[in-house]
């Protein structure tokens, strides 16, 4: 065993975090953390690396094991150049260089000091760092870094960009145990492909947080943290569906037999009381009253309880009995509400949007060429390729053609062509700086403002339960605070607001929890307009299907 970890509590103010939170980690284990949004995934990994250490519990590391893990902040590190920043986190790495560029000019004839200097040599052999540069340059080219990324400051790097140094920074670290958050997000498909490749085969055990169902796929163990406790479920994604479902089957049926006896206490007291003030005997009135209080403690105690999440996935789900599946319906997990009118019976619907022979670009060089398509209402459209290849050059000039505005990019072939006045909604990547610095209340209002829309209490109040926010306390919270999965949520509020003809998604999976994924892919599959969308996720492509573009002009030929 690498790592161990028991925590009994976690709270932030009033609210409990943890309360039963304990996790190994054993030699080449590939553990995939999953948990729903605001469940403290990120915090476990700032508990195993020490950042955090206000909590009760023990987290215990095997003597001489290397703990490595991606970083989330780079303050004191901005001015540093990505090549020095990764070697400075690199087990060892400045100590032996220390002593390899200083020994020779002062150690003499010293044997003590050969001897140290000998062994920092070797030490520095062994470890691969006489070919480090080579080998990061394989890593960059494999997740489509510019190698000469490595030459420049870290500072100046995009946000993306940074996360594929530090997943590049932690799989050359080959620590005992690697930490990794969210790794495959904002990846194109040969990056994706080249990460679960790694995992498969490295040497360092691996605990990564993530919902990519394509990694789950690839892992050894699955832990959910849920309720504030953690489970775990030997063996991949497959393998934790079926775990998954017969752990809450059984959690179901306890609960709703709780319930049933929640209810028959209540009338047990009720009959009691009644009872003691009916009877006249002084006997017959304290056993009356006895049995009122044994009742009625009985009944505290288990109202006190909270309620458990309780998710299953669909598919799994409808292979329940009717009792049951009517009994899970009663008692699931509150989801995402997405509202959209549903598809119409088949048939030809109109043209909304008609690529013919479209070749775009920059600086009189095109990204593609040839790429024709023809959109209709209520079809589905992949555009694939990899990160560079023009995906969002295309879609922006859609947005133009949509809007009436000028083209940011180059047009060498083709044309393009929308129907006047569709509404198309975007679910971009990253969230629109302008709600940043907004209450999300006040950036739902902007939402509503920017399409047109009737501006209420009553509306900002549906769309923020809907898609799990409280109503009541959550829309004092500043936009730029929020997880990852919030403003996640918050994108999918401003692309659906106005029921758009056409949506238009980019990676919209990314930082959704697996029960909202779901949610998602189930409004969308009924959804009435056209669909475009980037996905890197096999599971997501496999829902939505529809024709596939393909802009990687080495893949369409």
């Amino acid at each position: 065993m690498i790592l161990s970890a028991k925590i009994t509590e976690k709270s932030y103010g009033d609210n409990v975090l943890y309360k039963g939170v304990a996790l190994e980690i054993h030699n080449k284990e590939k553990i995939g953390l999953i948990g729903r949004n605001g469940t403290g995934k990120s915090t476990l990994l700032h508990i195993l690396t020490g950042d955090d250490t206000d909590y009760q519990g023990e987290v215990t590391v095997k003597k001489g094991s290397v703990i490595v893990s991606s970083r989330q902040e780079h303050h004191g590190h901005e001015d540093k150049t990505v090549l020095e920043y990764i070697q400075g986190d690199l087990p060892e790495y400045e100590k032996l260089t220390h002593i390899i560029d200083t020994y020779p000019n002062k150690m003499g004839s010293d044997a003590e000091k050969i001897q140290v200097f000998s062994d920092a040599l070797e030490r520095f052999n062994e470890l691969g760092y006489y070919t480090l540069e080579s080998e990061l340059e394989s890593a960059f080219a494999a997740y489509q870094l510019d190698p000469a990324c490595m030459h420049r400051k870290l500072k100046s790097l995009s946000g993306g960009q940074k996360r594929m140094v530090e997943l590049i920074k932690v799989q050359r670290s080959r620590g005992h145990a690697a930490l990794i958050d969210e790794p495959t997000n904002h990846m194109d498909y040969v990056a994706k492909a080249a990460f679960i490749s790694w995992l498969r085969q490295a040497d360092e055990a691996v605990l990564v947080i993530t919902h990519d169902r394509d990694v789950l796929d690839n892992v050894d163990r699955i832990v959910e943290i849920r309720d504030g406790i953690s489970y775990s479920f030997r063996g991949n994604y497959e393998a934790y569906l079926r775990t998954n479902t017969n752990q809450i089957s059984s959690q179901v049926n306890e609960y709703d037999t709780t319930q049933r006896r929640i209810e028959n206490l209540k009338q047990d007291v009720l009959r009691f009381r009644r009872l003691k003030e009916k009877a006249r005997n002084p006997g017959t009135i304290r056993r009356f009253k006895s049995q009122e209080l044994r009742a009625a403690e009985e009944l505290q105690k288990l109202s006190s309880a909270e309620k458990p999440s309780f998710w299953i996935d669909q598919e799994s789900a409808s292979g329940m009995n009717n009792k049951l599946h009517d009994t899970y319906d009663k008692y699931k997990a509150t989801n995402i509400r997405v509202r959209t009118r549903k598809k119409q019976s088949a048939g030809t619907g109109r043209l909304l949007i008609q690529a013919d022979n479209l070749s775009l670009g920059f600086a009189g060089q095109p990204l593609f060429n040839e790429v024709s398509f023809a959109l209709r209402e209520g079809e589905r459209l992949r555009l694939h390729g990899r990160n560079g290849a023009g995906k969002t050059t295309l879609v922006q000039a859609i947005l133009a053609e949509a809007t009436g505005s000028s083209l940011h990019c180059e047009l060498f072939d083709g044309s393009i062509e929308v129907e006047k006045a569709i509404k198309i909604g975007v679910y971009d990547q990253e969230i629109n700086p302008k709600y940043l610095k907004l209450t999300l209340h006040d950036a739902l209002e902007e939402v509503l403002r920017d399409k047109g829309l009737q501006i209420s209490e009553q509306r900002i109040k549906q769309f923020l339960g809907d898609y799990l926010f409280n109503p009541a306390t959550d829309g004092k919270m500043p936009v730029d605070l929020l997880s990852g999965g919030q403003k996640a949520r918050l994108q999918l509020i401003a692309m659906l607001a106005d029921d758009p003809h056409v949506l238009i998604l980019d990676e919209p999976t990314n930082h959704l929890d697996l029960p909202s994924i779901e949610e998602l892919e189930n409004a969308l599959a009924q959804y009435h307009g056209a669909i475009i969308y980037i996905s890197h996720d096999s599971f997501f492509a496999n829902k939505l299907q529809g024709d596939t573009v393909t802009l990687d002009e080495s893949e369409r030929h």
